[in-house]
């Protein structure tokens, strides 16, 4: 398979080596409790006190607090309990709170989520409303001065986690202000940090959580920002870590590894400037547009972050395109990774509007602010890949009638082949097996032919697959064993052949993915 050019880092992306040595220095060096008082305590402490005070000069927090969690939707959560119980208490004092939950159309869904959940069970019963949009993914702002007077809360997005759209923050706070609204507001900072300017202190943003995994350190580590003087209530009671505001022993190692990630995007030479990453981009787009004709990217680069496209291309749905990306080892995603292994259009943008083939068809792809030129070059050769491969094998994907979709699949038990391994044996076993891509001929085309444990794969996409079946019927045929991206296509294939009389019809479960390609 050919090699690895990862482009989905607004799902998640690699630590950063110094990331990772100074999480493995806390872990086997300064591995201390800083909750006790011995030197081993106050030297993790220190550490810890070091890392909060570079993330408060980086983020512009001010006299804000930050605290340390597990990440964005901890301290979406977090954010919400404490604005929704300072409501409560208001509204209890009888005092006004407005009617309006308001959350951004294109939010990530842990917000919504996260405010209907907290909204029911302490009883607000307050109306949640989703602020549209426009054409581009910014939020309505005559809309939002209509609400701003009646809103309690807010919540918006710095940017756009799907396609990269830069929330007008400016406007937005202009609207609040303007309108004299006492909300408290909300802003997802996840896919700003180390790609805008952050200064949150001298903004009127109450709540800002940020998550650690989206810039090169681990999962599992985040943070939360408090505005001076904003309500808080503590998602979690115990030990009273963090000054009361999130108990629980602190996770040292991840809180290391945001450290180094700190200190890179403080020193500025470790990440690539904003105008360097935007002629990436654009480099990119012009590998876009050359393969794919009728290609319409979905946000405008001048009102989006440099290191996110978002793009359709005209009959082709998101599968379809991710299976031939895949198959040239290109790593991009159709949407949010939370919501990616869904086969429905893109929410984002349908609350932008968009036609349906453009939500049903938009392919995510981005990289992080410490991508080299070698990652970009390669990224264009493997999209030009792609493009002549389509070309060349949609003419003869639509040869033969296609009816193995259709086939009702029960189990996988007895026809499933699990791993590298068991593959291996079965092949030893049965020396005489074929090999079955069914892949489709421009996934084939675009990453290579298989080979595997000294067996060549013969390609029939599932559209041919009936014309070659009625040489595998006739006695005595050989074992079968079925391979594709994910095994899904794989599975359906073999079950069509047992279903036609072929016992010895297999398949590879997890496609390519179980054997490490």
């Amino acid at each position: 398979m050919p090699p690895q050019i990862y482009l989905d880092s607004n799902a998640t992306n690699a630590v950063l080596p110094q990331a990772v040595a100074a999480a493995r220095e806390v872990m086997e060096q300064r591995y201390g409790n800083p909750s006790s008082t011995h030197l081993a305590g106050l030297r993790a402490k220190a550490l810890l006190e070091a890392v909060r005070e570079r993330a408060v000069r980086v983020l512009g927090a001010g006299d804000g607090r930050l605290m340390f969690n597990s990440g964005a939707t901890e301290g979406i959560h977090t954010a919400v309990l404490s604005a929704l119980v300072d409501l409560r208490e208001r509204r209890d004092a009888g005092r006004p709170i407005g009617r309006w939950l308001v959350y951004g159309a294109t939010e990530h869904k842990a917000v919504p989520e996260s405010l209907a959940h907290w909204n029911r069970l302490l009883g607000l019963d307050l109306d949640i409303l989703a602020l549209p949009v426009d054409g581009e993914g910014r939020h309505d702002l005559a809309r939002l001065r209509a609400l701003a007077p009646d809103t309690a809360l807010l919540c918006t997005m710095a940017a756009n986690n799907e396609t990269g759209v830069i929330s007008d923050l400016v406007g937005i706070e202009q609207c609040l202000l303007a309108s004299g609204s006492a909300a408290l507001w909300l802003v997802d900072g996840v896919q700003a940090l180390g790609k805008l300017p952050l200064k949150l202190a001298a903004t009127r943003i109450d709540y800002a959580p940020f998550s650690g995994h989206k810039l090169y350190a681990p999962k599992g580590i985040g943070l939360l920002y408090v505005r001076a003087g904003a309500p808080f209530t503590p998602l979690m009671v115990g030990g009273g870590q963090e000054a009361g505001w999130r108990s629980g022993t602190e996770n040292m190692a991840g809180i290391a590894a945001l450290g180094a990630v700190l200190a890179a995007l403080d020193d500025g030479q470790t990440f690539r400037s904003l105008p360097q990453l935007a002629a990436w981009r654009d480099q990119i787009a012009a590998a876009l547009i050359n393969a794919f004709p009728g290609l319409c990217f979905n946000t405008p680069f001048d009102k989006s972050l440099p290191t996110t496209l978002n793009f359709s291309v005209p009959g082709l749905a998101s599968q379809e395109l991710l299976n031939l990306f895949d198959a040239a080892g290109l790593r991009v995603s159709a949407g949010s990774a939370c919501s990616s292994g869904r086969a429905e259009p893109s929410p984002v943008l349908e609350a932008m509007q968009m036609p349906l083939w453009r939500s049903a068809s938009a392919i995510r792809l981005s990289f992080g602010p410490r991508v080299d030129p070698a990652t970009i070059a390669a990224a264009c050769d493997a999209i030009a890949r792609c493009g002549r491969a389509l070309q060349s094998g949609r003419a003869t994907a639509q040869v033969g009638d296609n009816d193995v979709a259709a086939v009702a699949v029960e189990s996988a038990v007895d026809m499933a082949i699990a791993d590298t391994p068991s593959l291996d044996g079965f092949l030893h076993r049965h020396p005489d097996t074929l090999l079955v891509d069914v892949r489709e001929p421009y996934e084939h085309d675009a990453g290579g032919g298989l080979r595997m444990l000294g067996f060549t794969a013969l390609n029939v996409p599932m559209a041919r697959l009936s014309a070659h079946a009625e040489r595998w019927l006739l006695l005595p045929s050989p074992p079968l064993v079925f391979i594709c991206k994910s095994g899904r296509r794989g599975h359906q294939a073999a079950a069509w052949m047992r279903d036609r009389g072929h016992a010895q019809a297999w398949f590879l479960a997890g496609g390519l993915t179980a054997l490490g390609a």
